[in-house]
């Protein structure tokens, strides 16, 4: 079947089947990102710990812009 004849059987369906598979793949996309960033959060955790390395405080602490901003030539 191609995307086409997907979209055409897809737009056959009465619209309240058309909202609850709109409802269904958005809860799908949501759950997909949420387990994306869960797999990343623990590879970077892991990555920490594996290469040993230890982070404080002081490592963030002039981490901030603290200019007022950029001048504005009118």
């Amino acid at each position: 079947m191609t995307l086409q004849e997907i979209i055409n059987s897809i737009e056959s369906l009465p619209q309240a089947e058309q909202d609850y598979l709109l409802d269904y793949l958005s809860k799908k996309k949501e759950e997909c990102r949420g387990d994306n960033f869960w797999q990343g959060l623990q590879k970077f955790r892991s990555v920490i710990e594996n290469e040993g390395i230890i982070f404080t405080d002081d490592d963030f602490a002039d981490l901030r812009d603290r200019s007022v901003g950029r001048e504005i030539n009118l």
